[in-house]
């Protein structure tokens, strides 16, 4: 295998090859995006966010303390632009 001259190209195949890893491509949401949807919705506090895996598919779970005090979880699909 040849060694590449630029470490930027390295830099770059290594994010590509972690994002095709976890299932999260450019068209999709991060969890920030996500728990920046969930704020804007709710107008509640994050109290916690954590991404789950079912085969191919992301879903971010999303805590969330509502105004009302209720805490609410709420799921946001990755593929959910």
């Amino acid at each position: 295998m040849k060694r590449m001259k630029h470490p930027l190209a390295t830099a770059c195949l290594c994010i590509a090859v972690m994002f095709a890893a976890t299932g999260v491509y450019a068209t999709g949401l991060t969890l920030q995006d996500a728990v920046a949807k969930v704020e804007r919705d709710t107008h509640g506090k994050v109290l916690s966010a954590e991404t789950k895996h079912n085969g191919k598919r992301t879903i971010y779970r999303i805590k969330v303390l509502t105004h009302d005090g209720q805490v609410r979880v709420i799921e946001v699909p990755a593929d959910n632009t």
